[in-house]
């Protein structure tokens, strides 16, 4: 595997994690749903003949890696299972279920930790319970972006702000600490900063623009003590650095991330949604410059693109939801219209079914590949400068997020 290595949000990829939805999506009902975070049941079968199509087409261009395989690895060690397991169980306050896990193999044990441990009903407190399951399935497991996030050569490990997650940062922290092909540094949030301010931080809202930029957005997932202690690991780097925070709305949960308003699709040009972004606003947009490891201003600016311009960074926005109508943007917006992940310079991936920012892309020069045409051979990826492959994505969506939500890069090559 590459070292971790990611300078910029747009280089060639190199190396990728994934995790494939599976029964832990399908074991969610009804009344569960608002607990792991959905709004809506998703149709297992669809949604992974939808995610197929990304895993498929990203095996062609770059290496890739899943989460269950890099973590049946690591549970051969029974030193590390032990951790594992116990933490757990500890956390989860299910410590009666420690023998029972210890006694599984690495690779049933992968599948239990990420797909739940259903409840037995031997006992008149299990028998009575609401909970079908002893230890919960991850159902949100497969947006892979959120529990690690690649800084430069650093992990990150995320702070959830929901503690239904808690076990998705547990399970990255692990493999990026034991695997023996991707030991690497991380970097673990404590769970207050020293004011008693939540740390939240997720992957969706961390970008990183530049060697020295990395845009961060705060609201329901990432908080400002989280931005507070990335900065704090930014500044022992002792040099210039910048970071611009973009303040989300809280409600419709669209919004989550930044990356659901804002995504880099390469050096001069970006994907946005126009009424955040652009428009005037209520929303924050902050700038923090840091000079050899000391924060030297904090002031309010215009926007992203503003910002990024006097930073040498200039911009051609393309538009989520194309710019004719406000309800097809909101629409669009909504199935993350503005959720794009880059392979490489001017390459990316997005849903098909925001078909206005894929016509507004197609306006900007991006030429408009199939997933599945190209997976059945009829185009080479070598002949297009820029492009923008787009994948069934209508199950998908549902689930609250995009193509960079479901890819968590390892390493990408740098280019001048």
């Amino acid at each position: 595997m590459s070292k971790i290595s990611i300078y910029s949000e747009t280089d060639p990829l190199e190396a990728i994690i994934l995790h494939p939805p599976g029964p832990e999506v399908e074991n969610m009902t009804p009344k569960n749903a608002e607990r792991a975070l959905y709004s809506d049941i998703l149709n297992l079968a669809v949604a992974r003949k939808e995610y197929n199509q990304l895993e498929c087409l990203l095996q062609q261009i770059t290496n890739t890696y899943r989460v269950c395989d890099l973590l049946k690895d690591i549970l051969i060690s029974v030193e590390v299972k032990e951790k594992i397991v116990k933490k757990t169980c500890y956390n989860e306050r299910r410590p009666d279920l420690v023998n029972f896990l210890m006694d599984q193999d690495p690779s049933e044990l992968s599948r239990l930790l990420i797909q739940g441990v259903p409840q037995v009903r031997d006992t008149l407190t299990n028998y009575l319970s609401d909970e079908n399951f002893a230890l919960r399935p991850l159902h949100n497991f497969f947006f892979t972006r959120d529990a690690a996030m690649a800084i430069h050569d650093k992990v990150i490990i995320g702070k959830m702000a929901n503690k239904v997650r808690d076990r998705e940062a547990l399970i990255m922290e692990s493999i990026f600490s034991y695997h023996p092909k991707l030991k690497s540094q991380t970097i673990i949030a404590e769970d207050t900063d020293l004011s008693g301010g939540k740390i939240y931080i997720e992957g969706g809202d961390v970008l990183v623009a530049r060697e020295d930029i990395l845009l961060i957005g705060i609201g329901s997932r990432t908080t400002t003590q989280g931005v507070d202690y990335i900065m704090n690991q930014i500044r022992q780097e002792k040099r210039n650095f910048h970071i611009i925070i973009q303040e989300l709305p809280v409600k419709p949960e669209s919004f989550i991330h930044l990356d659901m308003v804002f995504t880099l699709l390469d050096k001069h040009t970006c994907m946005l949604y126009e009424p955040l972004i652009l428009q005037p606003n209520k929303y924050e947009t902050v700038h923090m410059e840091l000079d050899n490891g000391k924060v030297k201003s904090i002031r309010t600016v215009e926007n992203i693109p503003e910002i990024l311009s006097k930073l040498g960074m200039e911009l051609h926005p393309t538009y989520c939801g194309g710019k004719s109508d406000t309800n097809i943007q909101e629409r669009e917006q909504w199935h993350s219209g503005a959720n794009f992940f880059a392979v490489g310079p001017g390459k990316i991936i997005g849903y098909s079914r925001n078909i206005n920012t894929i016509e507004n892309l197609n306006q900007n020069g991006f030429e408009v590949l199939k997933a599945r045409d190209l997976l059945n051979g009829q185009y080479n990826l070598d002949d297009y400068d820029r492009y923008v492959i787009t994948i069934d994505g209508s199950e998908l969506s549902r689930g609250g997020g995009g193509v960079r939500c479901m890819t968590m890069p390892l390493s990408r090559k740098s280019v001048n």
